[in-house]
């Protein structure tokens, strides 16, 4: 991200080191990975925003129907925010998440300030001796840190992106990091010895809480589903952005290439996608799926394209260092290091998976084969296309850094 300031993130960056073949498997996985987490995002608003008005005491006849007309109105409400422009719903992401993650971490405060006698953190932490939990709980952490990467597909839109997108890379996991650490403490400690009913609950905290206080409850929800709502955004602009690459380049329908008008954005790309990511958990409510089974599998899906994006990002890194002569033993290293951690959390994901009868490996592993044979196509059938990908993200003098002062 230092090097380059590319519209597409991973999938521009793999390009440069793997080549065109490699990125398309690279920039469907990408893709994948963002439009399962945004589904499951608007899935756990539609879910919690019917909790919360449960906990205000509103009566609700159909809970099914007025989670799939918030869907519809977070997705509709998101998409407006998107098309405006970048500057305008990455201000209401970052406002929103700002003022949601103040107001987690202040009920958790009261939280453990009200019954501090009774909290037992050691409990929480202590070692079970159980390695086949140890390797799962590895899988769901860094599954939790999934796009991260986002500012990457920003680079063309940013300020200063050869320093902004790499300072949003580095910090984002390191301060994320350090809630998740408190909030699932946190969760664990309140949800120790909680009765099986509220432990099995598609929104667990809420109704703990709600025995006791509705109204605080009713923040909590509204602080979660303001939360997830950002995700979306955040979600569908990167998935969007590299459909809008794809479509300049042609590997995909050209119209989904097109820019609006007044705001330049990829209005058409996210377009396209979001009455793709809206149906998905709408389908998921209407057929009377529990919301948390459907959270599960849409994220655990989800992940699985994060990771495979990882995997062929940091197997070009080097590549694409050596490339520009900037390549050292320590990026090697780093390079084959990231690549055989990351293989093996994908692998021990996909041993779980198979093991409990799940079929998110197979149909992961369609997604990648489907990719495989596209690429191949177009090498065979359409060469001039496939030589496009990556010509549209190059570094232009007007990104460069010339050492002026930046904000």
């Amino acid at each position: 991200a230092k090097r380059m300031a590319a519209v597409s993130g991973l999938y521009s960056y793999t390009a440069k080191g793997l080549g065109q073949r490699s990125a398309i498997t690279a920039g469907w996985s990408a893709m994948f990975g963002y439009g399962l987490v945004a589904m499951a995002s608007l899935l756990a608003v539609g879910t919690y925003v019917v909790q919360l008005l449960i906990n205000l005491g509103v009566p609700i006849p159909d809970p099914r129907l007025i989670a799939v007309l918030v869907i519809l109105a977070a997705a509709a409400a998101a998409c407006l925010l998107m098309v405006r422009g970048i500057q305008v719903s990455a201000l209401v992401t970052f406002s929103v998440e700002s003022i949601s993650i103040g107001v987690l971490a202040v009920l958790m405060i009261v939280y453990f300030a009200v019954n501090a006698p009774k909290v037992s953190v050691a409990s929480v932490l202590a070692w079970n001796g159980n390695f086949d939990s140890l390797s799962i709980g590895i899988v769901v952490a860094v599954s939790a840190f999934v796009g991260f990467e986002c500012p990457t597909t920003l680079g063309g839109e940013a300020y200063r992106p050869f320093v902004s997108v790499p300072r949003a890379i580095t910090w984002t996991p390191i301060v994320t990091g350090v809630l998740f650490i408190l909030a699932a403490t946190a969760e664990d400690i309140a949800l120790n010895g909680a009765p099986l009913n509220i432990a099995a609950s598609s929104t667990p905290l809420s109704a703990l809480f709600s025995q006791t206080s509705p109204a605080f409850a009713a923040v909590l929800d509204l602080g979660i589903a303001a939360s997830w709502f950002a995700c979306t955004i955040a979600s569908v602009n990167a998935l969007a952005r590299i459909f809008f690459c794809m479509g300049r380049e042609g590997v995909a329908p050209r119209i989904v290439g097109r820019t609006h008008p007044a705001f330049r954005t990829p209005s058409m790309a996210i377009m396209v996608v979001m009455p793709v990511v809206a149906i998905v958990p709408i389908a998921v409510i209407i057929s009377g799926a529990s919301p948390e089974q459907g959270l599960v599998n849409l994220f655990t899906l989800g992940a699985y394209g994060y990771l495979g994006a990882y995997i062929l990002a940091s197997v070009s890194m080097p590549f694409f260092l050596r490339r520009i002569g900037e390549d050292t033993y320590a990026s090697w290293i780093l390079g084959t290091a990231t690549f055989l951690v990351l293989g093996a959390v994908l692998w021990q994901s996909a041993t779980v998976s198979i093991h409990t009868g799940n079929l998110q490996t197979f149909v992961y592993g369609g997604v990648l084969l489907a990719s495989i044979l596209y690429a191949l196509f177009l090498r065979l059938r359409l060469p001039d296309r496939l030589a496009s990908v990556g010509i549209y993200d190059e570094t232009r003098e007007i990104d460069l850094f010339h050492g002026k002062p930046t904000p």
